[in-house]
């Protein structure tokens, strides 16, 4: 994925492992206190939001444990309700 305010470990995403996807985005360059990541798989089914956690350099990050068999659907939001969907367009990584 080339967008510098996301990062995803390990690449290639599988099935029944975990991903930690990292975000330095909007919502973190607008100074939000918290940061949680909504997700889902496969055209957003298994939808869950989790809490990401502040690291050093200013992103915050979140794992989860990959349900879907063809991709990973997500956005972010903050405690006011404040979303960040990639303009409308959410962001998506291929499970393989």
């Amino acid at each position: 994925m080339n967008d510098p305010r996301i990062a995803v470990e390990p690449v290639p995403v599988r099935k029944g492992q975990y991903v930690s996807i990292s975000y330095k985005g909007l919502l973190v360059n607008s100074g939000a206190d918290n940061v949680w990541l909504h997700y889902g798989f496969d055209n957003w089914r298994n939808v869950g939001t989790t809490a990401m956690a502040w690291q050093p350099d200013g992103s915050c990050r979140a794992s989860i444990l990959v349900q879907g068999d063809r991709e990973v659907d997500f956005c972010f939001k903050d405690s006011a309700n404040n979303w960040d969907n990639n303009s409308g367009m959410n962001w998506k990584i291929d499970i393989l």
